[in-house]
């Protein structure tokens, strides 16, 4: 039986997780201690979102909650406080995440100076807005609807432990070092499927809650960013291009599963938690 044995929050998008020992699950994602997934994003000043892809040093950007505030801390800078209360001053920015072009909260100058000295560029710091709904592709889900906040595509990005001690193995054989589970960024981790059975799972669920896995999760060359230094090394995509390139998605290199919350939206969900896989087959 699948046990979750990782719970992940990435409460500005790209920058290091938040790992956590329960998370309350809402439709858009994770929450817990104040903050959401993905809740706050680095833009260009013309609203383009920023991403590790260009600016690895975004691995060494640590956000924490800290009573009422998010406590942002960056080597060799004094730490950042980001209110966690919503402001009542109307500071828009529409902002671009891929294809999808949505209004968003600025965090102001300041923010925006902290960042720019941290990563040495001109960027400014967002915020999800509580009055915007982004709807995740209804593509991959059968036409069920869905939501997130600043993530890729969906709320949420499962991976089975045993998948990445599968690569990891296959690493190691090729004399290489093995890879940490952060390099993959993943909000959900389970132990108890075998390696990449959570590719042909149908649903994950307790008695009161049902995570449905929609759509592959085609990797980007983040994976070779090692997040605790945030210097770029060797890409594991070569070793998953053997053996993980999907039909389904026009040959991508792809592990893990984005999800969508399907029943149980509000409940809490732990580390150490029991789920029924229901596969697909």
């Amino acid at each position: 039986m699948p046990t979750v044995t990782q719970l992940l929050l990435y409460p500005i998008k790209s920058c290091a997780g938040l790992s956590v020992p329960s998370a309350t699950l809402l439709e858009s994602g994770l929450a817990a201690q104040g903050v959401h997934d993905r809740e706050w994003m680095l833009v260009t000043g013309d609203g383009q979102f920023l991403t590790q892809r260009e600016f690895p040093r975004m691995a060494l950007v640590v956000p924490r909650p800290d009573g009422d505030c998010l406590r942002v801390g960056f080597p060799g800078q004094p730490d950042l406080l980001l209110p966690l209360a919503w402001s009542e001053q109307d500071n828009p920015r529409r902002v671009r995440i891929w294809d999808d072009a949505i209004d968003a909260f600025d965090c102001g100058d300041a923010a925006a100076a902290w960042f720019a000295q941290a990563l040495a560029t001109t960027c400014r710091l967002v915020r999800f807005r509580r009055d915007v709904v982004r709807p995740t592709s209804v593509k991959w889900t059968g036409g069920v609807a869905a939501r997130t906040l600043f993530s890729d595509g969906y709320p949420l990005l499962l991976i089975g432990q045993a998948s990445l001690d599968d690569l990891n193995a296959r690493l190691r054989a090729a004399g290489r070092a093995a890879l940490t589970i952060d390099r993959f960024r993943p909000n959900l981790v389970v132990d108890g499927l075998d390696a990449f059975e959570e590719d042909y799972a149908a649903a994950l669920h307790t008695e009161g809650i049902e995570i449905r896995p929609v759509k592959p999760c085609a990797r980007c060359p983040i994976p070779a960013i090692d997040q605790a230094s945030g210097i770029p090394g060797p890409d594991p995509l070569d070793i998953l291009q053997s053996y993980r390139a999907n039909a389904r998605m026009e040959g991508a290199v792809c592990m893990g599963m984005n999800c969508i919350v399907t029943r149980g939206a509000g409940s809490e969900l732990r580390v150490g938690e029991a789920l029924d896989a229901e596969l697909a087959f």
